[in-house]
């Protein structure tokens, strides 16, 4: 028995027993760069979805005051730079450490003075590393209006320029964007709404195949423009539904499915939650079909305050604590006012409740768990 395919036809019948000619050959997937300005690009510029997470979550961790029993250090939390106010400031950082993993502040000391007088945001595109011979960030190199200026370490080791950054596995000095994770749900999602638009205005019709009805098959020369006419004229997304003029005993048949068999709609919610969850938001919030984490909104929105927002702020902020002792001359801490998140006034009650009711605590020490001043 010959067991070639199909089965029990020999070589010979078979050349003349295909009527069919495939379009294309199956390609693999082209994926975008997972380069900050790239992801920026495709995401914050180009896509809805992961535009609104990012300013979902810098917006909300903007709002939450920064505080300093300092009282220099308060007073710069609070007017941080003369051109912006401190949530325009705190919206800049965290909305470049979300796009791309990192986030630069340069302080500004007035000359004779070691104290910090501002506080400036530095797009991350605009700043370089510059490494020793040990492979350590030595200097920080920022590109102005056609020149560049590095800026080190002063005599007392104090580097006026602070980085914070999302850890990355794969660069010890620059951080990881979160839409590096979800890069693959950022192309699908941008790509369905290509290959929609292209359909809609190629009158919705989809693809299909070319029957040829000659006998035998296309000559191996035809069947080599036709297949280089069909790859450069028909296929890809731009080109979805474009007609086609058929020659030479070649029928077309429709073989593609539909938009609605296809469910572009469900394809894209999938891939809209997976960038919702790579920027910590719940897709709840955003009001994608199909995610039932959590059982209502309100538990969604505290989640995304108590996950999201409030860790992005604290990073900050413990950031800032570090670096200001040095120029301040003395411990410096900046820590968060949570007393004014509404989000988390459900929090702020029951643990209230729980102090109140503690009768072995004498007044001060319940004062000092519910962080209020003496």
């Amino acid at each position: 028995m010959n067991w070639n395919w199909p089965f029990g036809k020999s070589r010979q019948e078979l050349k003349s027993a295909w009527p069919l000619v495939a379009l294309s050959e199956p390609r693999a997937a082209n994926w975008g760069s997972r380069e900050a300005g790239a992801l920026t690009r495709d995401g914050y510029l180009k896509n809805a979805v992961a535009y609104r997470c990012v300013r979902m979550v810098s917006e909300a961790a903007a709002s939450i005051p920064m505080r300093s029993s300092h009282d220099a250090v308060g007073r710069l939390m609070r007017h941080p730079m003369p051109e912006a106010a401190s949530a325009g400031f705190l919206e800049a950082v965290y909305t470049d450490l979300l796009l791309t993993g990192n986030a630069f502040v340069e302080a500004v000391r007035l000359p004779g003075e070691t104290a910090v007088a501002a506080l400036y945001p530095i797009r991350t595109q605009r700043v370089r590393p510059v490494k020793d011979a040990s492979g350590w960030v030595s200097a920080w190199a920022i590109k102005g209006q056609g020149t560049e200026r590095r800026v080190g370490r002063d005599a007392g080791g104090w580097c006026p320029i602070l980085q914070v950054k999302l850890y990355n596995p794969g660069d010890e000095a620059m951080g990881l964007p979160p839409l590096a994770a979800a890069r693959r749900a950022l192309d699908l999602h941008n790509a369905a709404a290509d290959w929609a638009k292209a359909l809609i205005d190629n009158s919705a019709k989809p693809s299909g195949a070319l029957v040829y009805g000659g006998g035998g098959r296309i000559p191996p020369e035809q069947y080599d423009r036709l297949k280089e006419e069909l790859a450069q004229n028909f296929s890809g997304a731009g080109n979805a539904g474009r007609p086609m003029l058929l020659e030479g005993g070649l029928q077309w048949q429709a073989l593609s499915l539909s938009p609605a068999e296809m469910d572009f709609q469900e394809t894209r919610a999938a891939a809209a939650r997976e960038i919702a969850l790579a920027l910590g938001v719940p897709p709840m919030l955003l009001g994608i079909p199909g995610d039932n984490t959590y059982s209502n909104y309100r538990e969604a929105n505290a989640a995304f305050w108590r996950m999201t927002a409030l860790p992005l702020a604290q990073r900050f902020a413990g950031a800032l604590s570090c670096w200001l002792d040095e120029p301040f001359g003395e411990d410096v801490a900046v820590t968060l006012d949570l007393d004014a998140v509404p989000a988390l006034a459900g929090e702020r009650e029951a643990l209230w409740a729980r102090i109140g009711a503690a009768d072995f605590l004498t007044p001060e020490e319940k004062r000092a768990l519910a962080d209020v001043s003496p």
